[in-house]
């Protein structure tokens, strides 16, 4: 069942409303995300609301340049990204959002490091 969560980057500069079922979360074996750490849940672009304009956002790209990973320039926190694999869509960092239980979703592993 779609609920709406409040995110934010760590700082709260980058604040985010995300309507979302969390049955799982994606944990990807990548260079760049084994390091990062985020558990990732791709939500439909009209189930992401951005309230901080983007343009106060960095932005990082790599590779094909395909993903983006957007982070708060302040406390360099990656609150959301768009997927290589599915860029119409949002990745949204669970870990960025308030009153959710990590330890309660499930944690679907992806296998980034074996893409081209």
């Amino acid at each position: 069942m779609k609920q709406t969560y409040r995110g934010s980057c760590h700082c709260g500069r980058v604040q985010f409303e995300v309507d979302a079922d969390l049955d799982h979360v994606r944990v990807c074996d990548c260079s760049i995300c084994r390091r990062r750490g985020a558990l990732i849940h791709r939500v439909e672009e009209n189930c992401f609301r951005l309230l901080t304009p983007i343009d106060e956002l960095s932005l990082y790209q790599w590779h094909t340049k395909t993903a983006k990973d957007y982070f708060c320039p302040h406390c360099g926190i990656l609150p959301f990204r768009r997927p290589r694999t599915a860029p119409d869509k949002w990745g949204v960092n669970v870990r960025c959002l308030e009153g959710v239980d990590l330890s309660s979703i499930p944690i679907k592993y992806v296998y980034g490091s074996r893409l081209d």
